[in-house]
């Protein structure tokens, strides 16, 4: 684990015991009754276009610092929506990424299309939170997680009715996972030690993936040149995050991502 991804973690341990303090899990159960249906976020990643976008809600990260001061996440998401993503991906975290449940919540309510809760995700207490605040799927990142933990809060999630995107950077991590039989897998793109990004690494690893298991490129994704080469890899899906929070535009730059899957449609 890299140190900074040490230090989140440890950070995160904190967050959790302070919020099952202030509110006990049995609380959170008994809000299950009135969350939202579950969308189905990989039958969202399969079905039509030759790439599917998760577009991303997020104001800061810890190496890029305040990525979007006009941050209005409600209206992003909903921009995100009618220009063609797929899904949203809601960043949570506060410490780091500015983000927070009630992010996820507010978007959750503004769009038609799955919503994933994206953070750093060790207890069973977060899986509970996620689906209580509407989430209809989680981020498991294996590098995060031991054989045990990863297992549990995969089967914890899918009882709840949630589906897992399984992310990992180190190729060693894939076996695991693959061992799980997940039907949605995430490759970060980004070494999580140097911060070095490389498109090739998911691209590389495409061949190690069944064709059943949805398989999503994250980080590094800039231009119409990159969703094409992702495209002739057959990656099934990007989740893209900084590129979309830095451009003026955001549904423009969508448009432009997503060029192909536009020809003869007005935007």
């Amino acid at each position: 684990m890299s140190d900074i991804l040490e230090t989140i973690v440890q950070q995160k341990r904190l967050e959790i015991a302070a919020a099952q303090s202030a509110r006990p899990a049995a609380e959170l159960q008994r809000q299950l009754a009135d969350a939202p249906p579950v969308r189905d976020f990989a039958g969202a990643l399969r079905a039509g276009r030759p790439m599917h976008v998760i577009a991303e809600v997020k104001k800061a990260s810890p190496s890029a610092g305040l990525i979007r001061a006009d941050f209005d996440p409600v209206t992003i998401a909903q921009t995100y929506e009618r220009h063609g993503a797929a899904c949203i991906s809601v960043l949570t975290d506060e410490s780091f990424f500015q983000g927070h449940l009630d992010d996820l919540r507010a978007v959750r309510q503004a769009v038609s299309i799955p919503v994933l809760r994206k953070d750093f995700i060790l207890d069973r207490y977060q899986v509970l939170e996620a689906r209580a605040a509407g989430a209809d799927c989680i981020l498991l990142i294996a590098e995060c997680l031991d054989d045990c933990r990863l297992r549990d809060l995969y089967f914890y999630a899918s009882e709840l009715g949630l589906e897992s995107l399984i992310e990992i950077y180190d190729p060693e991590n894939l076996e695991r996972v693959l061992r799980l039989e997940t039907s949605l897998l995430g490759i970060n793109n980004r070494n999580l030690r140097t911060f070095v990004t490389d498109l090739a690494h998911s691209i590389d690893l495409r061949g190690k993936v069944p064709e059943s298991c949805v398989l999503v490129s994250e980080s590094g994704i800039h231009t119409r040149a990159d969703v094409e080469r992702l495209e002739a890899a057959k990656i099934d899906a990007m989740l893209v995050g900084e590129t979309l929070m830095r451009a003026p535009d955001v549904g423009a730059k969508l448009d432009e991502l997503l060029a192909i899957s536009h020809k003869g449609t007005s935007r």
